[in-house]
């Protein structure tokens, strides 16, 4: 067998630079990344509920201080009311 290294092709060098140029997206967690940076007109945000749907029973929202505290959301920005709604409402799981 022949100790000789191959030379890298240019298929090679193109997809570790992809890769090398992702690791540090991995790094951060996902949440992170995208925390409270959706504009509220972007989600067709609204300050009542959708029937039951609402904030306060969404997975992404993060109560304020008591059941009826403005809060957060991990995908909007600004302030979320309990009682509000938007198009990415996803249902916590029971």
């Amino acid at each position: 067998m022949s100790d000789k290294i191959k030379p890298a092709t240019r298929r090679t060098v193109l997809i570790g630079a992809a890769t090398l140029a992702g690791l540090p997206l991995l790094a951060q967690p996902l949440t992170a990344k995208a925390a409270g940076t959706m504009p509220k007109a972007n989600v067709k945000f609204q300050d009542h509920p959708n029937g039951a749907n609402k904030c306060s029973t969404c997975t992404y929202f993060v109560p304020g201080g008591s059941p009826t505290a403005v809060g957060a959301c991990k995908v909007v920005a600004g302030p979320i009311a309990p009682n509000a709604w938007c198009v990415l409402f996803a249902p916590k799981p029971h």
